[in-house]
């Protein structure tokens, strides 16, 4: 196989579907939509604009009536996710509102160790999730996977999701657009099609 030549997806190999979701069928999950990650050691490249097109998509479920659930890391006082203060608060265009819950968590997978799959089932949730939040190549990626290895069936909204340049093992640095189109790449190999923007997704 040509190195230019793509390979055919697991999703492919095993069969599972990779038409997107109505919106109105499913559960929206916001991942770690958190300050950390808009200043300081934890800044991320897009941040701003991943979320904007998570306030479309929480506007856009939330006019359909859906079920939506937000997740937080917390790792604990004097962290940059410390819950408890103003740097690891959920950013304020997508905070929840009286109804909404509000999962915390303390590693990627934000099913692991918490109450995440009783709350959807409290609130009635379907196998279809949308997942959105930061960052795309550890909790979004986790979650995604969790969300597969449950029986769900996630997707994950690109435009939604953003992370930040890291050293690459041989020690240049991989950018951050570079990592980000990576991540959804593995994601979309097998756990969860990938919808590119909030209006991929049909009402």
């Amino acid at each position: 196989m040509s190195a230019s030549t793509a390979s055919t997806t697991l999703r492919d190999v095993v069969g599972l579907d990779d038409r997107l979701p109505a919106l109105a069928e499913a559960t929206l999950v916001l991942i770690d939509f958190q300050n950390t990650y808009r200043t300081g050691v934890m800044a991320l490249e897009g941040v701003d604009e991943a979320l904007a097109a998570g306030a479309r998509l929480l506007a856009a479920a939330r006019a359909l009536g859906r079920p939506v659930v937000h997740v937080v890391n917390d790792g604990g006082e004097g962290t940059p996710y410390d819950i408890r203060a103003e740097i690891g608060a959920i950013s304020p265009e997508v905070a929840p509102v009286d109804g909404e819950p509000v999962i915390v968590k303390k590693l990627p997978d934000s099913f692991q160790g918490t109450d995440l799959e009783q709350v959807l089932r409290g609130l009635g949730s379907g196998p279809d999730l949308v997942l959105a939040g930061l960052m795309t190549h550890m909790c979004v990626a986790s979650t995604a996977q969790g969300a597969f290895n449950r029986g769900y069936r996630p997707t994950v909204v690109a435009e939604a999701t953003a992370t930040r340049a890291l050293a690459a093992p041989d020690g240049t640095v991989v950018p951050a657009a570079v990592l980000h189109t990576a991540a959804l790449t593995t994601i979309g190999d097998l756990f969860a099609p990938i919808a590119p923007k909030v209006t991929d997704l049909t009402p």
